[in-house]
C-alpha cells in the first residue's frame, strides 16, 4: 500500500501545528506526524504565551491567519499587556494558559482543518533522491511519500535529560527521544551541534502559604491576542504570585554545584544566556541576595504550579531543600523536579529565508531545530515554513517577510544571515524598526498579504479593512475638528492640566501626554458622538489604534523614511552574480562567509557578522552600481 501526501510535517509542537495548519488551509494534502497525539502543542516549559517581543510575534501570526492567538485566547486564564508605562512600540501582550485546554483547542483546530490528517508515530528517516525530498520512514515501518517535508522536531532529536548526575534519554520528561534524522542529515553535509535548555520544578499549590506571597492580577480590559472580535476569554481568570529567594536558598544551591550538570562537565552544549538556571544566577551574580520568582498556575482548576525563574538541573534533594528555605514554600510538595535537556539543532545559515534548506530541495526546518527557543519563535517559523512548503508544491511564489514587515521577518533574517551561538530568543532590541512593528497594527501590516496568498479568510480581511476605515475616520475627525478654549478649559482645569490660551484642533489636545481620546470624549459631545458610530465590540481597540497614530505620527514617519532608505539595498539581488572566492579586494573572512551564506540581496549581505561597509561598497562596484 502506498501513502501519498503533498506536505508532511514532522512534530506537533508549536512550529509543527502552525506549519501543518497553514499548508492544509492553502489547499495541499498535509500529514502531521507526532509521537503522542495527546501532547499536541504541549507547553513543555511555562504555561504562558507572549511577553516582551514574543507577544508581537503572536499578533503577527494571527494577522497572517495563523492559529496561536485564537487558541491562546480560548485557553487563557490570565492576560496582561506588559510595558504599558512605556511607548506603544514596547507594549507586549502575554497570557497564562490552561495547559490542558491549550492542547485540546489546538487538537480541535487540527482535526477540523480540511486537507489535514494526523499520524501517531516517530519518524526515523527521510527519503531523499537526487537532492530532493521524496518522503519519510517511521518507527512502525511505514513509508509516507510526499513532495515537501517540514521538520519541527523541537528538543526530541537525540534528546538527553539531566537531573543532577542522573541522565536519561527523551524529548520531554516521560517522552522518548527521536533518533536517526540528525545522523542522516550530517551524512549529507548538514552542520549540526547541541543546545541545552531547562525547565523548573512543578509545585502542588496546596503546599504553598499564599499569605507570604505577593499577588499579581491580570488585566480586565478588552485586550487579547486575536484580531477576530468573536474570540474572547471565557475561562476563570487566575492571579499569579511572587516570591523571592534568599541567602539561605543560595547557600543550599551552592552546596549542590559539584553535582550540577552545568558545572561538573556533564553538559557541554550551548545554554541560554538570557534565561539562566537558578544555579547560573547565583554563580553569575554572587553579590545578589535575592531573585524574584513567579508562581504561575498551570490551569483553570489544577493545583499544579510552575515556578518561573527557578529552572534547574540540580539533584532532586538540593532542589527541594532550597525551595523549603523560601518562607512561602516551607512545606513544599512537588509533582516533579526541574531538569535540563540537551538536543540537536542545525546551523540556520543552511536555510533560505523561506526556511527551505539549501542542501535538500523541499526540505524545511522550523522551530528549535534552527537554534531558537520559545513557543512564539517556533510558531512564527512554522507558519512561514508551512506556507512555503505549500507554495513549492503548488508552484507558487515564495513567501517571505522583511525586517521592516514583522518581528517574524527579523527572527528569520537573523537566523539565516547571522546564525546562532546560543538559543535565539526575540527581543524588541533586535528590531531596527520597532515603532513600525507594534502589536496594535500587525493586521494592518500583514493581513492583506495573507489574504492575497489565500491563508487569511475573507472575513478577516474585511474586518481589517473596516477597522482601518473607522480608525482613519476618527483620525480625520480629530485633525479637522476645532475646539474653543472656553468650552474645554473647565474640563482641563478640573484634571489639573494647563488650560488653552486659544482654540485649537482636537489633535493638539490628543497630543498632550495626560489626555486620551476617550477622556476627551467625556467633555466633547461631538467626539463622543463620532466614537459611538464605531462598531461596539471593537470600539476601544480602534480608538487606541487611532490615538497611537496621532500621538506618535512624527516618530513613525521618521522611522519609515529610514526603513525606505535602507530598503534600497534589499532590492539589489546578488545571489548567483558574484564568485566571492575569487575576490581579492575583500578579506578572507568576508569571502568565506559570503560564500557559505550566499545572501540573496546586498541588504542581507550587509547584516552578516564580519562583513564591513567597505566590503558592501566593493560589491556595489562589481555590480556596476
Amino acid at each position: 500500500m502506498r501513502f501519498d501526501y503533498d506536505v508532511i510535517v514532522i512534530g506537533a509542537g508549536h512550529a509543527g501545528c502552525e506549519a501543518a495548519s497553514a499548508a492544509a488551509r492553502l489547499g495541499v494534502s498535509t500529514l502531521l506526524i507526532t509521537i503522542d497525539m495527546n501532547k499536541i502543542a504541549q507547553m513543555s516549559c511555562n504555561p504562558a504565551v507572549g511577553g516582551i517581543a514574543k507577544g508581537q510575534i503572536v499578533r503577527e501570526i494571527d494577522a497572517l491567519g495563523g492559529q496561536m492567538g485564537i487558541v491562546t485566547d480560548r485557553a487563557s486564564i490570565q492576560f496582561r499587556m506588559l510595558n504599558r508605562s512605556k511607548g506603544p512600540a514596547m507594549w507586549s501582550p502575554r497570557a497564562q494558559a490552561d495547559r490542558i485546554r491549550f492542547i485540546a483547542e489546538w487538537r480541535s483546530v487540527l482535526e477540523n482543518t480540511p486537507n489535514l490528517w494526523i499520524w501517531q508515530d516517530s519518524v526515523n528517516g527521510l527519503v531523499i533522491e537526487n537532492g530532493e525530498i521524496q518522503g519519510v520512514t517511521t518507527q512502525l515501518g511505514v513509508t509516507f511519500h510526499c513532495k515537501a517535508v517540514v521538520l519541527t522536531a523541537g528538543t526530541f532529536l537525540n534528546g538527553l535529560m539531566h537531573i543532577g548526575r542522573v541522565q536519561f534519554g527523551g524529548g520531554r520528561i516521560s517522552e522518548p527521544a527521536a533518533h536517526g534524522i540528525t545522523e542522516q542529515l550530517k551524512s549529507l553535509g548538514f552542520v549540526t551541534d547541541r543546545m541545552k535548555t531547562g525547565t523548573p520544578v512543578r509545585i502542588d499549590s496546596r503546599s504553598i502559604d499564599f499569605s507570604l506571597t505577593e499577588v499579581q492580577h491580570g488585566d480586565t480590559d478588552y485586550h487579547h491576542f486575536s484580531y477576530l472580535p468573536g474570540v474572547k476569554r471565557t475561562l476563570k481568570q487566575r492571579p499569579c504570585w511572587i516570591v523571592y529567594t534568599n541567602e539561605e536558598v543560595h547557600d543550599v544551591l551552592r552546596r549542590g554545584l559539584p553535582d550540577s550538570p552545568l558545572y561538573n562537565g556533564q553538559i557541554k552544549s550551548i545554554g541560554p544566556r538570557y534565561c539562566p538556571s537558578i544555579e547560573t544566577k547565583i554563580v553569575t551574580f554572587p553579590d545578589k541576595t535575592e531573585h524574584q520568582l513567579f508562581l504561575e498556575p498551570e490551569g483553570e482548576n489544577t493545583n499544579e504550579f510552575y515556578l518561573n525563574g527557578f529552572s534547574s538541573s540540580l539533584p532532586l534533594d538540593i532542589q527541594v531543600e532550597a525551595l523549603q528555605k523560601i518562607p512561602a514554600l516551607k512545606n513544599v510538595q512537588i509533582y516533579r523536579p526541574g531538569y535540563a535537556i540537551e538536543y540537536d539543532f542545525f546551523d540556520p545559515t543552511q536555510l533560505y529565508h523561506t526556511l527551505e534548506t539549501k542542501l535538500v530541495k523541499n526540505l524545511f526546518f522550523a522551530g528549535q531545530v534552527n537554534g531558537t527557543t520559545g513557543y512564539e519563535e517556533a510558531a512564527g517559523q512554522g507558519l512561514i515554513a508551512g506556507i512555503n512548503a505549500a507554495q513549492n508544491v503548488k508552484g507558487g511564489e515564495p513567501f517571505t517577510l522583511s525586517r521592516e514587515d514583522a518581528y517574524i521577518g527579523v527572527l528569520i533574517d537573523d537566523l539565516v544571515t547571522k546564525g546562532v551561538d546560543e538559543p535565539y530568543r526575540m527581543f524588541t532590541s533586535r528590531a531596527e524598526y520597532r515603532i513600525l512593528l507594534r502589536q496594535d497594527d500587525a493586521d494592518m501590516r500583514l493581513t492583506e498579504r495573507a489574504y492575497n496568498l489565500g491563508l487569511a479568510t475573507e472575513e478577516r480581511y474585511n474586518l481589517m479593512v473596516s477597522k482601518r476605515n473607522q480608525r482613519d475616520s476618527l483620525i480625520d475627525f480629530c485633525n479637522n475638528y476645532s475646539i474653543k478654549a472656553a468650552l474645554i478649559n473647565p474640563a482641563l482645569e478640573s484634571m489639573g492640566i494647563a488650560p488653552l490660551r486659544q482654540g485649537c484642533k482636537l489633535t493638539d489636545l490628543v497630543l498632550r501626554p495626560q489626555l486620551s481620546i476617550m477622556a476627551l470624549a467625556e467633555h466633547i459631545d461631538s467626539l463622543a458622538e463620532h466614537i459611538s458610530t464605531i462598531e461596539e465590540d471593537r470600539r476601544e481597540e480602534i480608538v487606541e489604534a487611532a490615538e497611537i497614530l496621532l500621538k506618535y505620527q512624527g516618530y513613525i514617519e521618521r522611522e519609515r523614511l529610514v526603513a525606505d532608505r535602507l530598503h534600497r539595498l534589499e532590492n539589489v539581488t546578488i545571489r548567483g552574480k558574484i564568485d566571492y572566492m575569487s575576490l581579492n579586494t575583500i578579506s578572507t573572512e568576508a569571502r568565506q562567509k559570503l560564500q557559505r551564506i550566499d545572501p540573496l540581496t546586498l541588504g542581507q549581505a550587509s547584516r552578516i557578522p564580519g562583513i564591513s561597509p567597505s566590503d558592501i561598497n566593493i560589491l556595489l562596484l562589481l555590480l556596476g552600481r
